[in-house]
């Protein structure tokens, strides 16, 4: 069926898009990838991956980071439910998490996450494939849904107005939750971080639309074996070397823990957003007197 093809796409697209990003000593890689069994949600797959970050970040954030720092991603996928978690080496108060859900429509479930968060602020972001601004060096027209046809399929040249009509169609639920408890910076990374996921998402979305005639005759072992020999590639190419900063476990609330977590993500790669960026017209403190006179040399 649909499901298990965008499956496949989704699977297919993730091992590529790391190998594409990684270079050495930058970019993602695999832990553990094995079978999991949960008792709420059956079998699944855990999958740890280590996505290293040095020159991706953006400047005001360079600044307060070591020069070798990861960040862990755990994700536990019970296909059409997944949960990713994400952790930072040296940042106990920081997290990421996302429960996903897939559904053959077209974004039309708005209650699909109502048991999970009757409590939370929420707010629902709907993503376009098609029509959505991706950050400019991300931009490939092989890659644009609006220009490519797949040869195999027909699919393609997303026109306006496409999720109306267009199938077969699939949407990811995705209920984003991001931690850092750090006055001062928490509204500000937050917001940050929600603009690299949706990017993320976005972009990885488009890749997998883009490159459908690569995987559509794939089934799903080959395509476990297309991710297992993509891994071996991709932790070659960033060469691993020791890490210069010990992994704690940070501990996770008791009832996230357990939970599942999400599809493998791609790296987290964009520019800070305007709003992060320091006023260049902020006045400077004055630690000197504006005027400083020096004795003349020549006397």
């Amino acid at each position: 069926g649909f499901a298990l093809q965008y499956r496949i796409g989704q699977l297919y697209m993730i091992s590529k898009h790391s190998h594409e990003q990684s270079d050495r000593g930058e970019g993602v890689e695999v832990v553990q990838n094995e079978p999991f069994e949960d008792p709420n949600h059956g079998n699944g797959q855990l999958t740890e991956k280590r996505v290293y970050l040095n020159s991706k970040l953006p400047s005001w954030a360079r600044a307060v980071v070591p020069k070798i720092f990861y960040v862990t991603e755990k994700a536990w996928n019970y296909y059409p439910y997944t949960i990713t978690e994400y952790t930072c080496s040296f940042l106990p108060k920081f997290s990421i998490h996302i429960e996903t859900k897939y559904e053959d429509n077209k974004g039309s479930n708005d209650s699909i996450f109502d048991k999970e968060a009757k409590d939370l602020e929420r707010e629902v972001c709907f993503i376009d494939i098609a029509s959505d601004e991706i950050p400019e060096r991300y931009y490939k027209e092989s890659e644009d849904p609006k220009y490519f046809k797949s040869q195999k399929t027909g699919r393609g040249q997303l026109k306006e107005g496409w999720r109306e009509t267009h199938q077969p169609i699939m949407c990811s639920y995705k209920l984003v939750t991001v931690k850092f408890e750090v006055w001062g910076l928490q509204t500000r990374v937050e917001q940050f971080v929600h603009k690299v996921v949706r990017d993320i998402l976005l972009i990885g979305h488009r890749q997998a639309f883009a490159w459908v005639d690569e995987w559509y005759d794939m089934t799903m072992d080959e395509v476990r074996e297309f991710e297992r020999a993509t891994q071996e590639a991709t932790n070659k190419k960033i060469g691993i070397f020791p890490p210069a900063i010990s992994i704690s476990n940070i501990s996770m609330p008791s009832s996230t823990r357990s939970a599942p977590s999400s599809a493998p993500s791609t790296p987290l790669s964009t520019d800070a957003p305007d709003f992060l960026t320091v006023p260049k017209d902020r006045p400077r403190k004055k630690s000197a007197p504006e005027t400083l006179t020096l004795p003349d040399p020549s006397k």
